[in-house]
């Protein structure tokens, strides 16, 4: 890592890193409520550029700092002002190419970084929270009576950060017109139930359990996860013959590296090898 980017990394508010064995750690924080906040977005625009940086990140765990939070929700008094200024200032008029929010741009990061992404979702998270933790290629749980959710419409507003585009792709389109509508919120053991996370684990085995998870994904071939991440999220949105087409090149990208020449060689002689990244 460059020092400038460590120098960045050391100074963040929001943000405690652990970085060890190519599994990174960003534990969030913004007490004493632990909502999401534009400047810990930003910070984590900083993150991710430091470990893009690197060729040796191999997952990316977020959890919360807070006990029994993960994050709670985007922070409602920055949303009240921005609907206070709607309301009071005439939007503009449309110019040039449409942007996407930061906020958005940050998910779409998590979704395209090289390396894998876990939420380690140790307690509530609603609304915002819950749509970083959707960004994250994995969801790991907390088994705990906490509630998992996008209840907007309960305050007038919808899910603004991907929650309705997600949840659709992810649970279909009726039940999450049932959650979103009404403003639903799930245990942890009905949030795996409908697939909305991948593991649940007790209180006493949460943190090794995502460590071990972490590692087990860690110690698997680079190149391979990068290229299965990119095939399986480009593909999912497009016709199925061009989606062959995307799966097809990194294929071809991953059958071009060392890694894979050495990994079935050895593998039919009979012999260990060694992920090398290249």
């Amino acid at each position: 890592m460059s020092s400038t980017a460590a120098g960045a990394m050391s100074s963040f508010q929001y943000l405690t890193i652990h970085d060890a064995n190519g599994v990174v750690t960003c534990t969030m924080a913004n007490p004493p409520r632990h909502t999401l906040v534009a400047r810990e977005v930003a910070e984590l625009d900083l993150l991710l550029d430091a470990l893009e940086a690197r060729d040796d990140v191999r997952v990316l765990i977020f959890t919360g700092a807070a006990e029994g939070v993960f994050i709670a929700h985007y922070e409602v008094g920055e949303l009240a002002v921005s609907a206070e200024r709607s309301r009071s200032q005439p939007a503009p008029a449309p110019s040039g190419v449409p942007q996407l929010h930061a906020f958005h741009r940050f998910i779409l990061r998590l979704q395209r970084a090289p390396f894998v992404t876990i939420a380690a979702i140790n307690g509530n998270t609603a609304g915002g929270g819950l749509e970083f933790a959707l960004g994250c290629d994995f969801r790991l749980a907390l088994a705990g009576d906490y509630r998992l959710g996008l209840p907007e419409t309960s305050v007038g507003i919808i899910p603004g950060a991907g929650g309705t585009q997600r949840f659709a792709r992810l649970l279909g389109t009726a039940r999450a017109l049932d959650l979103i509508l009404f403003g639903q919120t799930l245990s942890p053991a009905d949030a795996l139930a409908c697939g909305l996370v991948h593991r649940v684990y007790d209180k006493n085995a949460f943190r090794p359990s995502v460590e071990a998870f972490a590692a087990e994904l860690a110690s698997r071939a680079p190149i391979a996860l990068a290229a299965a991440k990119r095939a399986i999220y480009e593909g999912s949105e497009l016709p199925l013959v061009d989606a062959l087409f995307v799966e097809q090149r990194e294929f071809d990208r991953c059958m071009a590296s060392q890694d894979a020449a050495t990994a079935m060689r050895s593998w039919l002689d009979g012999k260990p090898w060694q992920w090398q990244g290249r």
